[in-house]
């Protein structure tokens, strides 16, 4: 072992930093004795990774003063609980059988703990405030949807842009222990230093407040990756203050069930950079023996055996950045992994997410291809619109191969922006654009709603708000941002406010008065128009043969009957010969009904102009925007430039201080 400055430790996430300390009973000091007596061992000789398999009893004494060492977060002194217990002469052990891990994520919550801490009836007990384990799989459930905690993990990478980060890498990775697959996430971004990882470990930390985060609640962390697999572990290497370090962290849902913790306790260690060696040495925040813990409960319960196996995954990582690995991936019901990772190799599929129907004509076939459809089980289709505006010089890699953002605005036909400015008391007005219009194929592409995006982030994707049986709003697609209400803990749907209700009318309105105006587009027999247009638009469709024929007569007349036509109806029908006057009652409705639609015309060309105006401008501050974002690129790397002069500097300087030692 190699020794250095302060030591890693398990981290109660729940401990308290004003707990006094419990006498230790004298135990050995070797490295192996300090692994065994960490938690009730018990000889194992199967692999530690087959989750449906019954590990061999634990053995208990009848009152035990304490289970665990338990380490507060903070640079403390250890607060150290007795380790390991003899069991009476007197009274037989208590045998518990181990609890089983169930590889189905909504069937998994069944956590048994296999003995408690009393500490209440322990000489000197402390009053403390305990996290179950099991609350990690209950916290995970804010995520319905698996490809909703990816998004969380790329949201983090996302604002490590901030730091320098360039690229977020999602694969495969095959586990050395038992050959199964895992999820593999890693950045280039600034890292985590040891208590930043240990922030991000616990629940509720977060440094990020500003708007230029997407991330807020210090708890996404834990709730994507639990969603997704039992068991994660940390690599980041981080160059914070000038002082390269590298720590590792496991939480594991397997070790906490297996052990029958009544506590969630992350293992961590880290290693600090030896200018002298140019290598990494042992970084111990607190003692030799709590880094050989923790190391030997990483070396036992993760994917590496060894310290070097661990070390390794640095290899690839550059002077900073992070990796996470979600292993022991979740089940889904049918009993098969939930993350496909085999039957596309360029993308992650959710299994069984994919339900084509087998069509020869092309209509459908562009419908079940296009990103609204997709989505859902495609992990490429979800990413490449997942964010509004992707960072300059910045790359999502999928397995290997980027994902190309896409731009819903681009499929749109006979697009238009339309101003909203929600009223929120006691704040400045808000001026939010909407870019609406038909999506290409409609009205064959049977796809409507809006993408609704947050701090650039994606929470509503083609959100529905119109829905009726006359087929009004069919192909009616829109993109916006709305910062001025609060996203759910998961991201994939907003907080059910007074505002979300506004917005969630003010966008059914718009879907209707946009259908309104331009169904007769599409070939929809559109009553709002003159009875003259109706006809030449008719006359083009047919000429055309752009009809779609898909649409039924209810839906090509989709609109509510007209009084005159239910007037003349009952006419004909009861009297004859009042023909003559229905008709002239029809004619002067008809009239009137043509000054109005001039009226309503005359107005739709000064919106239009409005909107172009707005479309213009929207023009110029992107490329204003694209403008500055080269300028900050030039910044940074000019930043990182003289950084890398300074450090060449500081070695040079250190050179010549060993010089004058010598002579």
């Amino acid at each position: 072992m190699r020794s250095g400055g302060a030591s890693a430790e398990v981290i109660d996430l729940s401990s308290d930093d004003d707990e006094e300390p419990v006498p230790v009973p004298s135990t050995s000091t070797s490295t192996s004795s300090v692994a065994i007596a960490i938690f009730p061992s018990s000889p194992r000789d199967i692999k530690p990774y087959e989750l449906a398999d019954v590990k061999p009893p634990l053995l208990y004494p009848p009152q035990p003063p304490g289970c665990r060492a338990l380490v507060p977060v903070k640079n403390e002194d250890p607060v150290p609980v007795p380790l390991a217990f003899e069991p009476s002469e007197s009274e037989p052990p208590r045998v518990l059988p181990p609890p089983r891990l169930c590889r189905q994520f909504w069937k998994s919550g069944e956590y048994v703990v296999a003995r408690r801490n009393p500490d209440a009836d322990a000489p000197g007990g402390r009053n403390r405030l305990r996290i179950n384990p099991k609350f990690l799989h209950s916290n995970a459930t804010s995520h319905k949807w698996a490809f909703g905690a990816i998004a969380e993990l790329l949201d983090n990478a996302i604002d490590e842009v901030n730091n320098g980060a360039t690229f977020v890498r999602v694969n495969k990775f095959t586990n050395p222990r038992d050959g199964n697959p895992a999820l593999l996430i890693q950045d280039d971004g600034g890292g985590m230093d040891p208590d930043a990882l240990r922030c991000c470990m616990s629940f509720g930390f977060s440094e990020k407040q500003s708007d230029a985060f997407i991330g807020q609640y210090g708890n996404g962390f834990k709730t994507s990756t639990m969603r997704l697999g039992a068991d994660v572990i940390v690599f980041t290497q981080s160059n914070k203050n000038w002082a390269p370090t590298r720590s590792i962290g496991l939480l594991s849902y397997t070790f906490l069930m297996e052990t029958g913790c009544d506590d969630v306790l992350v293992p961590t260690v880290d290693y600090q950079l030896d200018i002298a060696t140019a290598s990494y040495t042992q970084l111990l925040r607190h003692n030799q023996k709590l880094f050989s813990s923790n190391l030997a409960i990483l070396s036992k319960w993760s994917p590496f055996a060894s310290e070097a196996e661990l070390l390794e995954q640095f290899d690839d990582m550059g002077e900073h950045g992070t990796k996470i690995i979600v292993y022991n991936l979740w089940f889904n019901d049918d009993g098969d992994m939930e993350l496909d990772f085999n039957s596309d190799t360029k993308d992650i599929l959710i299994t069984g997410g994919e339900k084509k129907v087998k069509s020869n004509k092309p209509e459908k076939i562009a419908m079940q291809n296009y990103v609204a459809n997709r989505l859902r089980y495609s992990l490429r289709a979800y990413a490449s619109i997942l964010y509004l505006r992707v960072p300059d010089n910045f790359r999502i890699i999928l397995r290997g191969r980027d994902v190309e953002p896409h731009n819903v605005v681009h499929d749109l036909m006979y697009r238009e922006c339309v101003l909203y400015k929600p009223q929120i008391s006691g704040l400045t007005e808000l001026s939010i654009i909407t870019t609406i219009g038909f999506v290409k194929g409609a009205p064959d592409t049977d796809v409507q709603g809006f993408n609704v995006y947050h701090k650039n982030r994606l929470i509503t994707p083609f959100w529905k708000v119109a829905s009726n049986s006359y087929g009004k709003g069919r192909g009616v697609v829109g993109i916006l941002e709305a910062g001025f209400i609060k996203p759910t803990h998961d991201k994939q749907d907003f907080e059910k406010s007074v505002l979300y209700q506004r917005l969630e009318n003010r966008l059914k309105e718009m879907t209707y008065e946009y259908w309104g105006l331009h169904c007769h587009r599409l070939g929809y027999d559109n009553k709002a128009l003159p009875k003259a247009s109706r006809a030449q638009y008719r006359a083009k469709q047919i000429d055309a043969g752009s009809s779609p024929a898909s649409a039924s007569h209810q839906l090509l007349d989709a609109d509510i009957p007209t009084s005159s036509r239910t007037q003349s109806n009952i006419g004909l029908k009861r009297n004859f010969d009042a023909l003559g006057a229905i008709t002239e009652i029809n004619k002067h409705q008809t009239k009137h009904r043509d000054v109005i639609q001039r009226k309503r015309f005359s107005e739709h060309k000064t919106l239009t102009l409005e909107n172009d105006r707005l479309r213009d401008e929207c023009l110029q501050y992107e490329e204003s925007a694209k403008q500055l974002t080269v300028k900050e690129q030039k910044l940074r790397h000019q930043i990182a430039e003289e950084r890398k002069k300074y450090e060449e500097l500081l070695e040079e300087l250190k050179s010549l201080d060993v010089k004058l030692e010598i002579q």
